[in-house]
């Protein structure tokens, strides 16, 4: 990486910060980068969770699925976690680790993918949190009607400036936010395990087909399984979350553990929470539930305050997520900026040491994305979450595929640290795989339409390099092939989806 990269304190092998003591009080230490990493996970997609597992998938198929997604998940947990240590300079992650191992270009597609498509998933935490406050306030209808519309805007405005506060000034809210957003998760679990019978959990274990119970083996289990891959990649979005802010961490040693902690905590949860209620209602009657699937159960099994519990409960955990994603998304194009590829507007920082310019323009493009979230209809979140979640499989595809590169170097990987070689090959070829088969289980629609993004994004890439130095290169040679193929699967993208969808 350049060393216009270097405005962030670096680390040293240690994985200690070694900026000083004033620079360091400033920063988010492992509470408050373990509450970041919770956050980012847990927003809405919680509560909609039974819903949306029981939809096409039972309980057999849904253990498969955990088991998959955590050992997939792990995998990319872990070589964030391996990077901070082998490579701890590289701060603001998955864009630093993309640029230094595959050039500018693939730098530039990880960061504008990442921020772009959290742009989107933002969208879709204002389409829920309104639809959700149209249980207490009945004019909401659908999240993104106009009253929603406006109602999502103010709330995007009010979270930009909260993030312009920084990081560290913020963090306490989000400890806050963290546990305000648990609670209700709790009760829910310990309230359901009272009422939960293993008999009724065994009934269609494998599924049912024609009031049926259908047998364990592949033809069965395994469309259950793909079904549910874009759900839990959407549910971990913000695994990352202690190493995109990793430059306004104490320390890299903190970033691993917050990293752990904030996965395994979270994987629990998730696997309780979509499991407990098949032992209480069969698959079909979950599957049919409105969401937010939770306070359906809680309704159902224990009256209106369940239900008022969990509908509070989202919107707290959704404004948590909200400002936490904030401050995530406008570190990227300050880093990238920083590195001479965004345009120089975004290298702002102001006295709190939050990325001004690109907190503004990351809020106009919410904005924007909201305003045409009208029109999609009532289609709106799972669209935005779909989109979200396929354009985040690159930036996570680079990062693995960066981890297995430097793995390869037996002289240029660092000795001494909690990983050894064997384990980073092993971790990157492994993330690898599994985003690769994320990529497979997403399905044509949505891949076209991350590919209109990304060749959208293109220009953005030209504007800032020439405005950095007019004189530089824009592509090597291969990276003109890399640029043909994106412009020609967008331009692909776009007539596809006219002709499937009938509108672009």
């Amino acid at each position: 990486m350049s060393d216009k990269t270097a405005t962030a304190p670096s680390s040293g092998a240690s994985g200690k910060d070694t900026s000083g003591g004033g620079s360091n009080a400033k920063k988010v230490g492992l509470i408050g980068l373990v509450g970041i990493v919770i956050s980012a996970m847990i927003g809405g997609g919680i509560y909609n969770l039974p819903q949306n597992m029981a939809q096409d998938a039972s309980a057999g198929a849904i253990i498969i699925a955990w088991i998959v997604t955590g050992i997939g998940i792990w995998f990319i947990a872990n070589t964030f976690r391996i990077l901070s240590a082998a490579r701890p300079e590289l701060t603001n992650g998955l864009y630093a680790y993309a640029e230094k191992g595959f050039g500018k270009l693939a730098g530039f597609f990880v960061a504008y993918g990442y921020w772009i498509c959290n742009c989107f998933a933002l969208v879709a935490y204002s389409v829920l949190v309104m639809a959700t406050l149209n249980y207490f306030v009945p004019d909401f209808s659908g999240g993104n009607n106009i009253p929603s519309i406006i109602g999502g805007s103010i709330i995007t405005w009010i979270m930009y400036l909260l993030a312009l506060r920084g990081a560290k000034q913020t963090s306490f809210l989000n400890i806050i936010g963290t546990i305000g957003k648990l609670v209700p998760v709790l009760i829910f679990i310990l309230a359901v395990a009272t009422i939960f019978k293993f008999s009724v959990f065994m009934e269609g274990f494998w599924g049912m087909k024609d009031h049926i119970a259908l047998t364990l083996n592949w033809d069965n289990v395994m469309p259950q399984v793909q079904s549910t891959m874009l759900v839990t990649l959407w549910l971990f979005l913000g695994i990352e979350g202690a190493v995109v802010v990793s430059g306004k961490a104490k320390s890299q040693t903190a970033v691993r553990k917050a990293t752990t902690i904030g996965f395994l905590v979270t994987l629990a949860l998730y696997v309780v929470v979509s499991l407990l209620p098949l032992g209480v209602y069969t698959q079909a009657e979950i599957g049919s539930m409105a969401n937010p699937s939770m306070a359906a159960i809680m309704l159902k099994s224990f009256g209106s305050w369940g239900e008022i519990m969990v509908n509070a409960g989202v919107i707290i955990s959704v404004l948590s997520s909200w400002l936490v994603w904030m401050l995530m998304l406008g570190e990227m194009p300050l880093a990238t900026s920083q590195s001479g590829i965004f345009p120089k507007p975004f290298v702002k920082e102001n006295k709190h040491g939050a990325p001004s310019t690109s907190l503004l323009w990351t809020t106009i493009v919410i904005q924007v994305v909201l305003i045409a979230s009208y029109f999609i209809g009532s289609n709106a979140w799972t669209t935005m979450i779909s989109i979200t979640s396929v354009m985040a499989l690159p930036c996570y595809l680079f990062c693995t595929l960066f981890l297995f590169k430097i793995a390869l170097d037996k002289k240029g990987y660092p000795s001494g640290i909690f990983a050894s070689r064997g384990m980073a090959l092993f971790t990157g070829a492994a993330g690898s795989l599994y985003g690769l088969w994320l990529i497979y289980a997403a399905g044509l629609n949505y891949l076209m339409i991350a590919c209109i993004v990304y060749a959208i994004g293109i220009p953005l890439y030209i504007v800032g390099v020439r405005q950095h130095d007019k004189t530089a290169k824009l592509f090597k040679n291969y990276e003109k092939i890399v640029v043909g193929v994106v412009i020609a699967l967008g331009i692909a993208g776009v007539v596809y989806s006219v002709l499937n969808f009938g509108h672009f």
